[in-house]
């Protein structure tokens, strides 16, 4: 695999110029004006009789400005200012790229390396729009360092607003990134920025590569709102979807110069069974400089300070995961099924990132397990920062939905949130937006379900399943972020116990916005229990950053008691106690803690309560405590502390 990374590597140098020419493609390809008011137009089609440029500049004459053929499929075009110095194709005018197919048919097409596509509200189809405004935007405010500890709200820009309709980049700048700072979160990543025709797609069935959404605004809001993050120190990731793209050819790159082979393997080995969407083909050339080029144009033009790779278990095999079951068995790991071209991209890819942009972080969604992922590539790994601990919020769901309280296993649990590769970092999250998608369940609505309607409100009756499934709720967050990786990832909305699901506008529901959205004011109305949710999550996140014990290393766990349903382990200095019996409390009880000094006695007082009357819990822990260690052995340590 090294060899292969190598020797690509190798080529592009020898080729291209190098990594860092060969990534900066996205100023040359598509559309481009000159200093001068020229514009330079460059398109890849080798499946093209003739490429022409037409729009609002020449009257939509579809033959008056045709492109030169170059080598290796490539067209080029330019267009020199007008008499009056000013550009030929201004600023917000409407163009096409009209390709001769091979059958002599005349398609118009939006380029590949289109910047900003819209849709009037009349039409079915995108128009591509020149974006060159007279003033670009100007970022304010540096991009953050690099985190230790990565606390990510993972956001939709479009349902970030309670009311019933597509919200804008505006509305997320001012109202909802600080409320993401107060709730304590450090990263924010952005789902479905990348340009979709298909709203109800989740932003996974991409059409422009290279264009930010104009269904929440202009590229120059998306700027903004990055760059106000960026002033209140948070991070932000896109969500880049390099696993597969649309099948929309009016729309997107399927068959951009007349064949099904333009920038995806052709025939059945170029469609995704299961998502019905294009695979690209990684070995080509030309693919690779679009897509290396892609994240270079969100980095360098946004200023988006990393990426969450979306899919890549599609990518690495050839079967894409589908009806493949992963043991962890290392053969399922190497062999003729996995895609090296594939990996090889991806290693380029995180290559490039780290040598250019070494503060930028990437995230692998990976459910396989494919050993290496998260070590560099000097190492033959897959130089990934990250990777998504998909097996947790998946026990979660298991444990819910199939056990009873009393039959929770504490083994089980930890061994869920500790099964991680060795020295790779994993996010742990108990739920993402997958859980949140209509035909499943948040673990709010698991656990509460119909009651949510009813009796969420501090003047009813806190009834036994309202108050099991606040109180579980609290603790199944908080040992997930304490104990299951190294960072640690919550939906929006999700925070507070968000109600229902999350279904976007489609025929099947009659182009209902009703579940396209987040009631943020839930946690407003001091009448409604959401607020104690919300609170506990803002104080478990304030609490790790002050000890950030996602930089620290592995937790020690001390207990696993199956009959009292308790675990106990220590972090960062902190001693975290679950008592998950669904109706026994203790007291006296003991636990150990790490340290085996034996003339230093250590002394311990409670800094987060989940029982606590602010978080809508019973007060029944005495908070002006103190507890100290003695030299008591406990649990085969020498040590130990009685609470």
């Amino acid at each position: 695999r090294y060899s292969l990374f190598y020797n690509r590597l190798k080529n592009i140098e020898e080729n291209e110029g190098g990594l860092d020419k060969f990534s900066k493609c996205y100023k040359t390809f598509g559309v481009n004006q000159f200093v001068d008011g020229g514009i330079y137009c460059k398109e890849w089609a080798p499946g093209a009789e003739a490429v022409f440029l037409a729009g609002d500049f020449n009257g939509w004459n579809p033959f008056s400005h045709p492109y030169k053929k170059m080598e290796y499929g490539k067209w080029e075009l330019f267009i020199p200012p007008g008499q009056d110095g000013y550009p030929s194709v201004p600023h917000g005018s409407k163009l096409k790229v009209v390709i001769r197919a091979q059958n002599g048919e005349l398609l118009y097409r939006i380029s590949p390396w289109a910047r900003y596509v819209v849709r009037d509200e009349d039409k079915v189809n995108y128009d591509w729009v020149h974006w060159n405004p007279p003033q670009a935007y100007i970022h304010k405010h540096p991009s953050p360092k690099r985190l230790k500890s990565l606390r990510i709200y993972e956001s939709h820009v479009g349902i970030a607003s309670p009311e019933g309709k597509v919200a804008s980049y505006k509305n997320f700048t001012y109202n909802v990134l600080p409320r993401i700072k107060d709730l304590g979160y450090n990263c924010v990543q952005l789902m479905a920025i990348m340009e979709h025709a298909y709203y109800a797609s989740f932003g996974y069935q991409v059409t422009s590569f290279f264009a930010a959404s104009s269904r929440y605004g202009t590229p120059d809001d998306l700027k903004e709102m990055i760059d106000v993050a960026h002033s209140m120190g948070i991070t932000v990731l896109l969500d880049v979807v390099h696993s597969h793209a649309s099948k929309n050819s009016e729309d997107g790159l399927n068959k951009f110069d007349g064949t099904d082979s333009c920038f995806f393997h052709s025939g059945p080995k170029g469609t995704h069974q299961l998502w019905d969407s294009r695979l690209f083909d990684y070995a080509n050339w030309e693919v690779l400089r679009f897509l290396l080029s892609n994240l270079r144009m969100w980095i360098e033009d946004y200023r988006f300070d990393g990426f969450r790779f979306d899919g890549i278990t599609s990518m690495l095999y050839h079967h894409h995961g589908i009806g493949t079951g992963f043991s962890g068995d290392y053969n399922e790991y190497f062999g003729l099924h996995v895609d090296e071209d594939a990996l090889c991209y991806l290693m380029l890819a995180n290559h490039m990132i780290n040598f250019l942009y070494p503060e930028c972080i990437t995230i692998a969604e990976d459910v396989s397990g494919m050993p290496a992922l998260c070590r560099p590539v000097a190492e033959g790994g897959g130089g990934f920062d990250y990777r998504l601990a998909m097996a947790i919020p998946d026990k979660w769901i298991q444990i819910i939905k199939e056990l009873k309280d009393e039959d929770w296993n504490m083994g089980n649990i930890v061994y869920a949130l500790t099964n991680r590769r060795y020295e790779e970092k994993y996010i742990a999250y108990a739920e993402s937006h997958d859980q949140a998608l209509v035909g499943d369940k948040t673990l709010a609505f698991r656990l509460m379900d119909a009651e949510m309607y009813t009796n969420m409100s501090v003047l009813s009756p806190l009834t036994p399943v309202i108050d099991r499934g606040i109180q579980l709720h609290k603790m199944i967050r908080l040992i997930t972020h304490a104990l299951g990786g190294e960072s640690y990832l919550n939906f929006m909305g999700n925070e507070f116990g968000h109600p229902e699901w999350l279904d976007f506008p489609r025929r099947g529901n009659n182009e209902s916005y009703h579940y396209a959205r987040r009631q943020f004011n839930l946690t407003e109305d001091h009448l409604l229990r959401y607020r104690f949710l919300n609170t506990f999550d803002r104080d478990m996140n304030k609490l790790e950053e002050r000890f950030g014990w996602l930089a620290s290393p592995p937790a020690f766990v001390s207990e696993k008691h199956e009959s009292n349903k308790v675990i106990a382990f220590e972090r960062a200095g902190l001693i975290f106690i679950f008592n998950f019996h669904p109706h026994q409390s203790y007291v006296d009880y003991r636990v150990v803690i790490w340290h085996s000094s034996l003339i230093v006695i250590f002394k311990y007082k409670i800094l987060l309560d989940s029982d606590a009357a602010e978080y809508g819990g019973h007060q029944r822990l005495d908070h002006s405590a103190e507890y100290f260690s003695e030299e008591y052995p406990h649990n085969d340590r020498p040590n130990s502390l009685m609470v």
